[in-house]
């Protein structure tokens, strides 16, 4: 009996032995340090393209705006987006408004536009019932055609500060400024002008009155008066027969956009 107690021993210490081996054989793949460093290495790549991508998409885009054009029912001004030499983009800044001519506008403009892209000049057909405005679009666009064209053959498409003719260049320096409210006895009168190089280059007029006759004395006279205030570059414009009180109003606010602007 005494002889069997060894032996039992022996057998023990051999089967907790070889245990142990096997647990460290099978603990040992999870601690590879191989396969952590492979799994944390690979998203970094796709942001740095995608940055250039962004980068290279937003180069080679500019606009120009052409010379506003005075029909018979009011302005028609042209603003085009060029890129690669091409027109990819066209739009009426300016176009008659009021009575009957909001629906020649709301008809003829957007034909006119996609005719500008399509044809890439200024030679497009005139949309019927609306001739007075096609012709004053053509004008405009053939204003913004020729701009686009000088800034061109500058051969700087960067120096925009530098070219007159480039309507970037003119952007970076212009500011908008709206006059105070003039009160007038049919109803408020607000212009707003937009100011670059010392020069009004833009005047509107963002309210005036309205409702029954002064509908149609307001369609009459603020195109006109947008007109001669940015060819006059002041104030002093004339009044216009037939809306003496909106005219009154249109130059008491003019005069407060210029103060405001420093002009």
């Amino acid at each position: 009996m005494r002889k069997s107690h060894p032996v039992r021993r022996v057998v023990l210490a051999t089967a907790a032995t070889v245990s142990g081996v096997v647990l460290l054989l099978s603990l040992k793949p999870s601690s590879d340090p191989a396969s952590a460093a492979a799994g944390g290495a690979a998203p970094q790549p796709p942001l740095a393209q995608e940055s250039a991508q962004g980068g290279a998409q937003a180069a080679g885009t500019g606009t120009v705006t052409g010379d506003a054009a005075q029909t018979q029912y009011g302005a028609v001004q042209v603003r085009l987006t060029v890129a690669g030499g091409k027109i990819t983009k066209a739009e009426a800044v300016q176009a008659p408004k009021g009575g009957t001519s909001d629906q020649k506008t709301a008809l003829s403009v957007p034909k006119l536009n996609q005719e500008a892209v399509a044809a890439q000049n200024a030679e497009i057909d005139a949309v019927s019932g609306a001739t007075y405005t096609s012709n004053g679009y053509k004008q405009s666009l053939q204003s913004a055609l020729d701009k686009a064209k000088a800034a061109s053959s500058q051969g700087s498409s960067q120096d925009q500060g530098s070219s007159q003719n480039q309507d970037a260049g003119s952007a970076q320096a212009a500011k908008t400024v709206t006059g105070a409210v003039a009160q007038t006895q049919y109803g408020p009168v607000q212009v707003r002008i937009t100011v670059a190089g010392g020069k009004i280059t833009k005047a509107e007029a963002v309210q005036a009155p309205k409702g029954g006759t002064s509908d149609q004395k307001t369609a009459l006279s603020v195109p006109r008066l947008n007109q001669e205030a940015v060819a006059a570059g002041s104030s002093d414009i004339d009044s216009v027969s037939g809306a003496t009180y909106t005219s009154a109003g249109y130059k008491q606010s003019l005069q407060s956009a210029l103060d405001q602007a420093g002009g």
